[in-house]
């Protein structure tokens, strides 16, 4: 008996594709192929990708890296996947504040969700966590719109003996309060334990805010989560060395923005790291990206890890509220893993073709003979 799956019947989630610099056309690519075999397998929803060729190319040709009008045009989308930006001849805080900060902050993107685990079939390079792999399994929490990167300060006397730079970090009441109560909420919705990190020991204005904020929030708000406060110093060998007692963490945006990275280097490499910009008012669209960067050394020579784009994109369909699809692809892309097929960050020797078709593989033959037998089982009901 032929079977027939059941088509999404909602509009097509509209998604910006902003592919980037670097290997960030390369993941994107990959990530949007299997994206839309899920989609087509499961037949549950439907994904619709428009590309912008916003890039470090696109502002050596115009001189800006968004055109007049693009943010607006960016509102209108229910999400955005975005590769990398950074090119070796565009200074880096020409290009990182011209495409993705100026994103981030005027769509209120104010919490940065970068969740760490072991993934099956790969060994992180700490043998006690190798051992016991769910001891590694946190969300770290960054701000992300204030905080040492609110681009607050400038310099004078250029090029004199006496030339002074300044970089000033902002920290308001009004975003430290809406970033610990976003990072008390997930912690409730986990383990019910959060570590706040601060060097309020060195910065005693802003970081002394952050913690105060923190203890108003958690006592007044959240009686039933589990929180403590750390240096960020004493973050790191703690990661290290202990990272079982830990679980949901939240820093401030340059801390957060550190400890990710060792964060993902622990779990095995960079390449598999994802990242969720949220406006978590929803009023505005999130933006989804791999935190591995453009790296250019590696441009060109199929040599990418897409994994982390893969669970970026599983990120993006859990905001948009396909749970189930996020978790059958992860379970997709680990079982790939499991079986030896990594890139060579992760000490494989696939290139991200080969990962992506095992993947896109491994949806049709996890999920699609589930579907099938699902849709055997409407037909049988009556459903259709």
């Amino acid at each position: 008996m032929s079977t027939t799956v059941k088509k999404a019947s909602h509009p097509p989630y509209k998604i910006a594709s902003i592919p980037g610099d670097g290997i960030g056309p390369e993941v994107i690519s990959a990530g949007i192929t299997v994206l839309k075999k899920l989609a087509s397998v499961l037949g549950t929803f439907d994904l619709q990708f428009d590309h912008f060729d916003w890039s470090s190319d696109y502002y050596k040709k115009h001189g800006r890296y968004i055109p007049e009008g693009g943010l607006d045009e960016i509102k209108k989308y229910d999400a955005i996947f975005f590769g990398s930006v950074g090119a070796p001849d565009v200074p880096d805080h020409i290009s990182l504040w011209s495409l993705r900060l100026a994103l981030v902050q005027p769509l209120q993107h104010y919490a940065n969700v970068r969740p760490t685990r072991i993934l099956r079939g790969i060994t992180p390079p700490l043998t006690s966590v190798a051992h016991h792999p769910s001891s590694l399994d946190w969300v770290i929490i960054r701000e992300n719109t204030e905080g040492e990167y609110a681009g607050q300060g400038g310099r004078t006397h250029l090029g004199q003996p006496w030339e002074i730079a300044t970089e000033v970090a902002i920290f308001t009441r009004h975003g430290v309060e809406r970033i610990m109560r976003f990072a008390f909420e997930v912690a409730r919705g986990r383990k019910g334990k959060l570590c706040v990190v601060t060097k309020s020991n060195a910065q005693r204005s802003g970081l002394v805010l952050w913690d105060e904020v923190a203890r108003e929030v958690g006592e007044r708000e959240f009686p039933d989560v589990e929180w403590e406060r750390m240096l960020v110093d004493a973050m790191t060998t703690r990661m290290v060395l202990q990272p079982e007692s830990l679980d949901t963490i939240v820093a401030t945006n340059l801390h957060a923005d550190v400890l990710s990275d060792l964060a993902a280097a622990l779990a095995g490499s960079i390449g598999i790291a994802p990242t969720s910009n949220l406006d978590p008012t929803r009023e505005r669209p999130s933006l989804f990206e791999p935190i591995h960067g453009s790296a250019f050394e590696i441009v060109g020579k199929g040599v990418a890890n897409p994994v982390g784009t893969f669970w970026t994109g599983a990120e993006m369909l859990r905001w948009l509220g396909e749970e189930k699809a996020a978790e059958g692809l992860m379970q997709c892309v680990e079982n790939v893993l499991e079986r030896g097929v990594r890139t060579r960050d992760l000490g494989g020797n696939a290139g991200t073709e080969e990962v992506t078709k095992e993947v896109c593989g491994e949806i049709e033959r996890l999920l699609g003979h589930s579907e099938r037998n699902r849709g055997r089982e409407a037909l049988e009901s009556g459903e259709y």
